[in-house]
């Protein structure tokens, strides 16, 4: 892929401070986008990222807002769009993770999970949407993941959540089609992000043998899918769920 296929376009990343999201941004960047870098508590990282987009020669821009917030969402699309123009590219990419039984998957970590990851990205995309039909372009890209895929007694709400944002992906495709507005998904697998940070090594041992590739995923291989959806060589393709798992969940 060209690095200059994104040229002149302006993208915003929700969770843009660290893990996958970092990746999308410096890859963006790469690729000649400029690069709003959306965060909530990570201000130290998120400043290290625009290092990173700056050094790639693109402008970046740090925008603090929490995306479950319908008026923080609205303030960061206004500001964004001020800063560095129309909001072109979004990958919806903030979340948060729990790992626990069902038991203690209370109603607080149940909403909360939801309104971050699902609702969240809802409340960014129908904040850019209408623009984007407006001038008949516009690419989103939800990072899901496998998780949707597969059965995670141990975090149902996270699960729930990316399912979700695969039917969310899925309808509004179809629905924004005719305007020139393309929407899809990545499905990443195990990922070397923080979220794994608190699994057990011997649980991670496991998930990389259930994996015919026998590793962990790296944050820049999402992000390269994601940029690969965001430019013109994916134009033929909308409504999509992209696996990389390294083989450990397939879709047919």
């Amino acid at each position: 892929m060209s690095d200059s296929s994104l040229s002149g376009r302006t993208a915003l990343i929700t969770g843009g401070a660290k893990g996958i999201g970092r990746a999308c941004c410096v890859r963006l960047a790469r690729a000649g986008a400029d690069v709003a870098i959306n965060y909530l508590t990570s201000e130290r990282q998120a400043r290290e990222t625009a290092d990173l987009v700056a050094e790639a020669g693109a402008t970046p821009h740090l925008v603090r807002a929490d995306v479950s917030s319908a008026e923080q969402v609205q303030a960061m699309v206004a500001e964004v769009t001020e800063s560095l123009g129309p909001i072109e590219l979004l990958v919806n990419n903030a979340g948060i993770f729990h790992h626990v039984p069902h038991q203690e998957t209370t109603a607080e970590i149940w909403r909360h999970t939801l309104d971050v990851n699902l609702t969240g990205a809802y409340l960014v995309t129908w904040a850019v949407k209408q623009g984007m039909l407006e001038r008949r372009f516009g690419r989103i890209v939800n990072v899901a993941s496998i998780s949707a895929l597969r059965a995670r007694p141990m975090s149902i709400a996270y699960a729930v959540s990316k399912a979700g944002m695969i039917a969310l992906t899925q309808s509004l495709s179809a629905a924004v089609a005719a305007n020139n507005v393309r929407v899809n998904a990545v499905a990443p697998g195990l990922i070397d992000t923080e979220i794994i940070d608190g699994v057990e090594q011997s649980r991670l041992d496991e998930l990389v043998a259930a994996t015919p590739m026998a590793r962990i995923g790296e944050p820049e291989e999402i992000a390269s899918l994601v940029c690969f959806l965001l430019s013109e060589e994916s134009s033929f393709m909308t409504g999509q769920t992209v696996v990389a798992s390294g083989g450990r969940a397939l879709l047919p």
